[in-house]
């Protein structure tokens, strides 16, 4: 199951039904079955206090992914920083909600057991969200 959360902001995800059956049918064909996922909308601040408190790292970021997958089922936390993906869509010239699905298909790909550590893993993450976000108008009926 799928859940939506806000801290510390609002934004409230349009087309929820819509990109649950997306991100299921991601999972599907890449690992299993969906267990539970947390999807928690933020600002850049709230996502940098996770960051330097879970991760100790000081700097912000877009996506905090927290795994707790167990076999086949993927679960976990995706932390999401909205002022990070407006920034970042306005950097790369793409809409808010583009920008929006691929860092939410990022963080699913986290949990599957994607890394982006090295240039090949990027290359082969960047290639994955390239192919989900093509393929969610087939798999959603929506835009």
């Amino acid at each position: 199951m799928i859940k939506y959360f806000s801290e510390d902001i609002k934004f409230d995800l349009k087309g929820k039904t819509a990109n649950n059956k997306w991100l299921r049918f991601v999972v599907g064909a890449e690992a299993g079955k969906m267990g539970d996922v947390n999807i928690i909308f933020c600002s850049d601040t709230y996502l940098l206090d996770i960051n330097m408190k879970y991760l100790s790292h000081d700097y912000f970021t877009d996506i905090i992914t927290f795994d707790y997958c167990e076999g086949k089922v993927v679960s976990g936390d995706l932390f999401i920083s909205i002022d990070s993906v407006r920034d970042n869509a306005a950097f790369y010239n793409v809409d808010f909600i583009t920008e929006l699905r691929r860092v939410m298909v990022h963080g699913i790909l986290h949990l599957i057991g994607y890394d982006d550590h090295t240039p090949d893993e990027q290359k082969t993450m960047r290639g994955k969200e390239d192919y989900y976000l093509d393929l969610r108008k087939s798999i959603t009926g929506e835009e």
